[in-house]
C-alpha cells in the first residue's frame, strides 16, 4: 500500500498534450535566440573590429562552458529531483547576464560577459531534451515533431534578421536575443515537474558519472565531439565568408534558412525514419555526409553552389541530432538521463564546437575560409572511421 501511495498519479492525456505544447514553445524561443546568435553574433564581433582568432575565443567561451556546466547542473538536477526549479532559475539568470552585453564592447569585457552568461545558458538545452524524452515516453521516436518548432523559429529569425541588418545597425541583434531570452524565462514555469511513471530514484554523483564510461558511450561522445568540431567553420565563419564573397544580409539569412528547411524535413519524418533505421546507422550516414559537405563548402563560391551544399544540413545536423538524442536515451538508465543528455551536449555543443570554432578561427586568419572547411571535413572523416570501426562493428 505504501508503494502504491508513493506512485505518481497518471497524467490525463490533455495534460501531456499541454506539456508537449509547452516544450514546443520552449524550443521555438530557444532556437529563435539561436537563429540570431549563431549566424550574426560573430558578424557583430567582426564589425566591432575583432580578429578571426579573437572571434574564435569569444564565441568559443560559450561552447567551452557547455562542457562542464550542463554536466554540473544536470547531475544536480538528477540528484536533487528539482529539475524544473533549476531550469526556471537558469533561464532567469541567463537573461540577466546577457543584458551586460549592452554595456561593453572591449575584448576583455566581451569575454567576461560571455563566460558569465554561458554558466547559466549552456545547460538549458539539455534540460529541454530530458523533459522531451520524459513527456514523449514510448512515442519518443516522434521527438522531431516537438523539436521542429525550434527549426521553424530558427528559419524565421535568420531570414528576418538578415533583412533587418540591411537597414539597421548590427547591434540590433543584442536587443533581439535579450527579448527572446526574457520570453523563454517568463514561460519556463510551464514545463512539467515530472511525468507520471518517471523514475523517483536519485543516483549519487559517482553512480551517475560511472554511466559515462560504460559500453559504447565514451566512443559515441568522442565521435559526437569530432562531428560538432567539424561544424566550427560553419557556425563561426560562414556568415563572414558570405559577406567577403560579396553577399548581403538578406542572402546570408536565406542560406541559413535553406539549411534549417532541410533540417525540418528530417524532424517531421523522424518517426518514419527511426522506425526503419537504427540510430547507429543514421549516425554513420550523417558523419559520411559531413565529409562531403565541408569539402564541397571549401570550394563553393556561387549562390547556387552554396545553397546546394546547405541542403546537406538535413543529414549533418537534423538526422545526427535526433539520432544522438535517441542513442543516449537507449544507452542510459532512466534515473540519469538528464546527465546523459547533458554529457551529449557537453561533448558536442560544448567542447566540440568550442574547439572547432577556435581552430577554424586560427586557420581563417592564416589560410582563409577554404582551409578551415577542409580541416573540418577531415575531422568528420576521422569521426566516421572511428564510429564504424568501434561502434558499428
Amino acid at each position: 500500500r505504501a508503494q502504491r501511495k508513493a506512485m505518481p498519479k497518471p497524467l490525463p492525456s490533455r495534460s501531456v498534450l499541454s506539456f508537449r505544447t509547452a516544450l514546443s514553445l520552449q524550443y521555438f524561443l530557444y532556437f529563435g535566440v539561436m537563429g540570431v546568435m549563431l549566424p550574426y553574433f560573430t558578424l557583430y564581433l567582426y564589425r566591432l573590429g575583432l580578429s578571426g582568432e579573437q572571434i574564435g575565443v569569444v564565441a568559443g567561451i560559450r561552447s567551452l562552458l557547455a562542457v562542464a556546466m550542463p554536466l554540473c547542473w544536470g547531475a544536480l538536477a538528477d540528484r536533487s529531483g528539482n529539475r524544473r526549479s533549476i531550469f526556471i532559475g537558469l533561464n532567469i539568470a541567463a537573461t540577466a547576464c546577457f543584458s551586460l552585453f549592452f554595456h561593453t564592447e572591449s575584448y576583455g569585457g566581451l569575454i567576461a560577459v560571455m563566460a558569465l552568461w554561458g554558466i547559466f545558458y549552456t545547460p538549458i538545452i539539455s534540460f529541454m531534451e530530458a523533459f522531451s524524452m520524459e513527456v514523449l515516453g514510448k512515442d519518443r521516436r516522434r521527438y522531431g515533431s516537438v523539436r521542429v518548432w525550434g527549426s521553424l523559429s530558427f528559419i524565421t529569425c535568420v531570414l528576418s534578421v538578415g533583412a533587418l541588418l540591411n537597414t539597421r545597425p548590427v547591434s540590433v541583434i543584442l536587443v533581439l536575443i535579450f527579448i527572446g531570452s526574457a520570453a523563454q524565462a517568463a514561460l519556463s514555469p510551464l514545463v512539467p515537474a515530472q511525468v507520471a511513471g518517471g523514475s523517483r530514484e536519485r543516483p549519487s554523483f559517482r553512480e551517475n558519472g560511472a554511466y559515462l564510461l560504460r559500453g559504447r558511450i565514451p566512443v559515441f561522445l568522442l565521435c559526437a565531439f569530432l562531428m560538432l568540431a567539424s561544424h566550427g567553420a560553419y557556425y563561426g565563419f560562414f556568415s563572414i565568408r558570405m559577406e567577403n564573397l560579396g553577399f548581403g544580409g538578406r542572402t546570408i539569412g536565406l542560406c541559413w534558412a535553406v539549411a534549417s528547411i532541410a533540417e525540418i524535413s528530417v524532424m517531421l519524418l523522424s518517426g518514419r525514419i527511426f522506425s526503419r533505421f537504427s540510430p547507429e546507422k543514421i549516425l554513420q550516414m550523417s558523419l559520411l555526409v559531413a565529409v562531403v559537405r565541408w569539402t564541397a563548402q571549401a570550394f563553393a563560391s556561387t549562390l547556387t553552389e552554396i545553397i546546394l551544399v546547405q541542403i546537406l544540413h538535413a543529414a549533418t545536423y537534423g538526422a545526427f541530432h535526433v539520432a544522438s538524442i535517441l542513442f543516449i536515451e537507449q544507452n542510459f538508465p532512466e534515473k540519469g538521463r538528464t546527465l546523459g543528455q547533458a554529457a551529449n551536449n557537453a561533448a558536442t555543443y560544448g567542447l566540440g564546437l568550442a574547439a572547432g570554432v577556435f581552430l577554424s578561427g586560427v586557420l581563417f586568419d592564416s589560410y582563409g575560409a577554404a582551409a578551415s572547411f577542409l580541416f573540418c571535413g577531415a575531422l568528420a572523416g576521422t569521426a566516421a572511421l572511428v564510429f564504424y570501426l568501434i561502434v558499428r562493428r
